[in-house]
């Protein structure tokens, strides 16, 4: 995916032409989980919205990270069906080569320039930690994450950032769906979340080699420390109230929240976004998967970029 370039530093957000309409959203959002009425111009609304609490300095939710250990991918399906899919594979270990699968894997591999090693049952059987691995492993290198600030690119990035995700195949269709709609990356949290693996690289049907992934060590400042660096922070709820279709600031610096599907998102991450929408559903359906709920933003909100 090719990048935009760049044309200096992200303006901050008091100086874009929407912060007006940031400020009205947050009052409108605050009045609808409140049940008080949303002020006018100069209210108190806009007041609170205005002094609302921003970190200071360089964000501190977040930091560089290197990947940790090196993932094993085991079995002959799973080992075919990840080289295949173009998993990032550091090396094969094969027991036998009667398998029609292994024989698969090892042309892959070949083609691949993926180092193969012949290995005995113990070792692998040390290696996996005794699970069941037909005679046949695939190493997957590290995943390096991007720092989240990287993803600042340009005069007005698009980026996604994850709440609550934990299968790594709904990360990678959201990397998928981040890769078609123009988007600078994603943001996920560094612990209790879904992160990149041999399953999310396949899901991501090879997408991840050109959309980086960034972790954060605290979503909730590092979704502040973008408002402070200019971008308007949208959540996608169902409570939400606004639809997806309406968003009038999809043009500028933009993030999306995607939460999970059974509980959506967090509450601190939900009150600091600066506004909630949903997505109209006019069928039975009551939620959607979210990697599928994220590719229907993505799309509308490309869609309002274009325009």
């Amino acid at each position: 995916m090719a990048k935009s370039k760049g044309k200096g530093p992200t303006p901050k957000a008091e100086d874009r032409h929407w912060h007006g309409k940031r400020q009205k959203a947050r009052a409108v959002k605050s009045a609808k989980r409140t049940g008080t009425p949303t002020l006018g111009p100069g209210g108190r609304a806009k007041a609170a919205a205005e002094t609302r609490e921003r970190p200071a300095g360089r964000p501190a939710g977040a930091r560089r990270a290197t990947g940790e250990v090196p993932e094993l991918v085991t079995g002959r399906n799973p080992v075919v069906e990840a080289l295949r899919a173009g998993v990032p594979g550091t090396t094969l270990y094969v027991m036998s080569s009667t398998d029609e699968r292994v024989r698969e894997s090892i042309q892959i591999a070949a083609d691949r320039r993926i180092p193969l090693l012949e290995a005995g049952k113990n070792e692998l059987d040390r290696m996996t930690d005794g699970a069941v691995h037909q005679g046949i492993a695939l190493q997957v290198r590290p995943y390096r994450y991007a720092h989240p600030d990287d993803l600042l690119t340009g005069s007005a990035p698009l980026i996604v950032a994850v709440d609550g995700i934990t299968d790594p195949r709904n990360l990678g269709a959201i990397v998928r769906s981040a890769a078609a709609f123009g988007a600078a990356g994603v943001v996920v949290p560094e612990r209790r979340a879904a992160g990149v693996t041999a399953g999310t690289w396949k899901s991501s049907a090879g997408t991840l080699a050109t959309v980086p992934v960034a972790q954060a060590t605290n979503l909730t400042r590092q979704l502040k420390a973008y408002q402070k660096a200019g971008c308007f922070v949208a959540g996608l709820d169902a409570s939400g109230g606004s639809a997806v279709t309406d968003l009038e600031v999809a043009d500028g610096p933009f993030v999306l929240v995607v939460g999970s599907e059974g509980k959506g998102l967090g509450r601190l991450v939900a009150d600091t976004c600066d506004l909630l929408v949903t997505i109209p559903m006019p069928g039975r359906a009551e939620s959607l998967n979210a990697g599928v709920a994220a590719g229907i933003a993505l799309y509308e909100i490309s869609r309002l970029r274009t325009a």
